[in-house]
């Protein structure tokens, strides 16, 4: 059976085929092409940043509107989630380095022997420091304007003081924080693996998979590692923020985003579609 071919007892060796290629550009991008790598990673920073600008704004407004002795909070919510599943869409579609979604690309890599672990975490260093860097002008460009004041910086504030309050809070706190990391590279990757395992073929229902992913994630608090250091950059450029609590909650976040879509989803699907130990001991009929 050649590579990129499903069966019934290997039906996702479409999918390590079309990530193999992917890798394959990647570490290109990431080797000969360096800088014009960092500057794709930064746009996937950037749309992070206005997106998830948008998720607090959107939340902050239905929070204004009173109904009866409450307000719309948790609509807004709702809303906001949708709003910033879109972030996913935008970064798929323009071509733009995300790290979490990397996670998964380089361990099916590393687990084919495509790459080594050393490449591996160079290209994944990279992209952090792309998405960061993206981050970053997002975050310069709010300082210097009226984007985030008043009700959409208060919400931004509190989702931050939630965030460092996990890595306050001890062994206990700590925990909480990798395991809603695990889940939220998992959903992101789960989405990831619907798009590339040509299944499915039109764009609107590989729109919608992954909106529902990044929706699932923001509106049950997941944490995302690039979407915090984003948001931690935003407000620390606004308020100021403890740089070595906000660094411990993105180190765990690091590590529970690779536990969910590193392992779980890439080596768990590169090990379950590899099939060259079946074709040893059942090799095909001449």
């Amino acid at each position: 059976m050649s590579a990129g071919t499903d069966s019934p007892l290997f039906p996702g060796k479409f999918f390590i085929s079309t990530v193999l290629e992917a890798l394959e550009t990647k570490s290109t991008m990431a080797g000969a092409l360096g800088r014009r790598y960092l500057m794709r990673a930064a746009m996937a920073g950037i749309i992070i940043g206005l997106l998830y600008g948008a998720h607090y704004g959107v939340i902050a407004a239905f929070d204004q509107v009173t109904v009866g002795d409450g307000t719309l909070y948790q609509l807004g919510r709702l809303v906001a989630a949708v709003t910033f599943g879109w972030a996913l869409v935008f970064i798929y579609y323009s071509r733009s380095e995300l790290l979490t979604s990397n996670m998964m690309i380089v361990t099916i890599g590393a687990y084919h022997r495509r790459t080594t672990w050393g490449r591996a975490l160079r290209l994944l260093g990279l992209c952090y420091v792309g998405n960061f860097v993206g981050g970053l002008l997002v975050a310069l460009l709010v300082r210097f304007s009226t984007l985030a004041e008043g009700a959409t910086l208060a919400q931004m504030v509190a989702s931050v003081e939630h965030k460092l309050a996990f890595v306050t809070d001890g062994p206990t706190g700590w925990a909480d924080l990798v395991v809603r990391a695990v889940l939220c590279n998992f959903c992101i990757n789960l989405a990831m693996l619907l798009v590339y395992n040509g299944l499915i073929k039109d764009d609107l229902t590989k729109s919608l998979v992954m909106i529902v992913a990044v929706f699932i994630f923001a509106f049950l608090g997941l944490e995302h590692s690039v979407a915090n250091t984003v948001l931690f950059t935003i407000v620390g450029l606004q308020e100021g923020i403890d740089v070595g609590l906000a660094a411990g909650n993105v180190g765990l976040a690091l590590i529970g985003n690779f536990v969910g879509g590193g392992l779980l989803i890439g080596l768990y699907y590169a090990y379950v579609n590899d099939d060259s130990r079946w074709l040893r001991n059942n090799p095909p009929a001449s």
